[in-house]
């Protein structure tokens, strides 16, 4: 199957699926026992995680087949798909305890109108947690253009944007450091990485290329550094391809060919 490089698919063992885990591995703390709003769920395994843990969890994605095989694909009875917009959200007037919105916003320009919708779902005590590349790193910096985005946002004009619509607000950066996701506090100090070999070690500059907001009009627990071991996983798909490089006709061929002359070179070796 061939991927996009958007809406996030299962059988994707890259980076990409490492940093999504970690966003929606932080939302333990915030969604135990509450109503949950996934929007722009996409293939629907953030809204099925999440639905371990959370009292229900509607995900809401604006493409119709995608919705459909998210139903077929994760059934639970306190987990929903249905199609809409993040700028009309198909949900009643403070109906949700935790909207989550990861790599939403910059896919289309209607930013202020899905915040108003937010707005207008969460309960006053309600949160949102929300993430968007930062276009200073993401674009700028590596001279990229990602052709599925929309309107990218700058850290400042992300903050701003929440800001205005929430009383308290918590900015996290999110690197990807040796197969690991890293997510710390913008206002705290960073760790420090390293790297090198035997004649000299230094400082790693590793950009923060994504942005995570936690915001709420009532005080909520800070996040802390962590960590997202990602080694396994991707090791993982490394060594499914290994094995079937192995065990095609391509490589089983190849090998039976060289097979004579393996035999005469270990005659004279």
């Amino acid at each position: 199957m061939s991927w996009t490089g958007e809406r996030l698919e299962t059988y994707i063992y890259t980076r990409d699926a490492v940093e999504h885990l970690h966003r929606y591995s932080l939302l333990t703390p915030y969604i135990a026992d509450k109503t949950v709003l996934d929007i722009a769920c996409g293939e629907g395994y953030g809204s099925a995680i999440m639905s371990k843990t959370a009292a229900r969890v509607y995900g809401v994605d604006i493409d119709a087949d995608t919705v459909t095989k998210a139903q077929a694909k994760y059934k639970s009875e306190n987990l929903s798909f249905q199609e809409g917009s993040a700028a009309a959200i198909p949900l009643q007037d403070h109906s949700v305890d935790v909207v989550v919105s990861f790599e939403t916003i910059e896919h289309h320009d209607k930013h202020r109108e899905m915040l108003s919708e937010i707005k207008r779902v969460l309960k006053p005590s309600g949160m949102l947690i929300i993430s968007t590349p930062d276009k200073l790193y993401y674009s700028d910096a590596r001279n990229f253009k990602n052709k599925f985005h929309v309107k990218e946002l700058y850290k400042q004009e992300f903050v701003d944007l929440i800001a205005a619509h929430f009383a308290n607000l918590q900015l996290l950066t999110q690197e990807y450091v040796n197969g690991n996701s890293l997510i710390q506090d913008d206002a705290s100090e960073k760790i420090a990485i390293f790297t090198g070999n035997y004649s000299e070690v230094q400082t790693q500059h590793i950009p923060p290329l994504y942005l995570i907001a936690i915001a709420a009009d009532v005080e909520f627990e800070r996040q802390k550094a962590s960590l997202f071991d990602g080694n396994s996983f991707v090791n993982a798909e490394i060594d499914s391809k290994v094995r079937y490089v192995y065990q095609s006709t391509t490589y089983k061929l190849g090998h039976t060919l060289l097979r004579p002359f393996k035999f005469i070179k270990h005659l004279f070796t």
